[in-house]
């Protein structure tokens, strides 16, 4: 995982750098406790105060010691399903701009319900697609779990594709540039594919 300071500006890129780690079965063991715990704590009583704080926790915080908890933890497992929300809304709020961009072309070039299962307001701009980022976040703590999940995973989805629809119009000017999209594009179907499994073992009981 790239190293982020405090605190963190993260770009839309960040994304290129999410991967699975392996780390020593401590560090596991306290990546799956301490997201058992908030999550159960948390939703069992979500004061609006406290899922507040949690959502905009990286605004004041940076990610690093979200980033130190669980971004080592495998996919489809309760933490590595946490990092990955906490990274994205990070790369939504440090760049709204080019985040509702990809997401507008990426909505249009789109067949699936994606781009609705998602849920941005319409027309999608910096302030929509940040609003998004927090109602995605905030369901983890205090509302349908798998749900959230499966928004993010649409939204990862239009993003990527967005990211591919950009690359074949740069295709032939900028090569390199082109790659880059394509790679990142890549990447967050990626991330949409390890969502959609942790929802789907979240509706199981499965996902610890």
């Amino acid at each position: 995982m790239a190293e982020f300071h405090k605190p963190a500006r993260v770009p839309g890129s960040a994304f290129d750098n999410v991967r699975g780690g392996v780390d020593p079965a401590e560090a596991n063991r306290i990546a799956h406790e301490t997201a058992t715990a908030l999550l159960a704590r948390v939703r069992a009583d979500p004061q609006p105060d406290v899922v507040d704080r949690l959502v905009e926790y990286t605004d004041d915080n940076g990610i690093d010691a979200i980033a130190e908890l669980w971004s080592h933890a495998a996919p489809h497992s309760l933490p590595g399903a946490l990092w990955r929300i906490y990274l994205l809304r990070l790369v939504i709020t440090r760049d709204p701009d080019q985040t509702s961009y990809l997401f507008q072309r990426g909505a249009e070039a789109m067949s699936t319900i994606d781009p609705v299962v998602a849920g941005a307001r319409t027309p999608t701009g910096p302030a929509e697609i940040t609003e998004l980022a927090d109602r995605i976040l905030r369901g983890l703590f205090q509302g349908d779990f798998a749900g959230a999940l499966e928004r993010a995973a649409a939204f990862c989805r239009v993003i990527g594709t967005g990211c591919t629809a950009l690359a074949d119009e740069a295709d032939l000017m900028h090569p390199e540039r082109a790659s880059e999209l394509t790679t990142r594009g890549a990447r967050y179907a990626k991330t949409a594919g390890e969502l959609d499994v942790c929802a789907r073992l979240w509706r199981d009981n499965a996902l610890d």
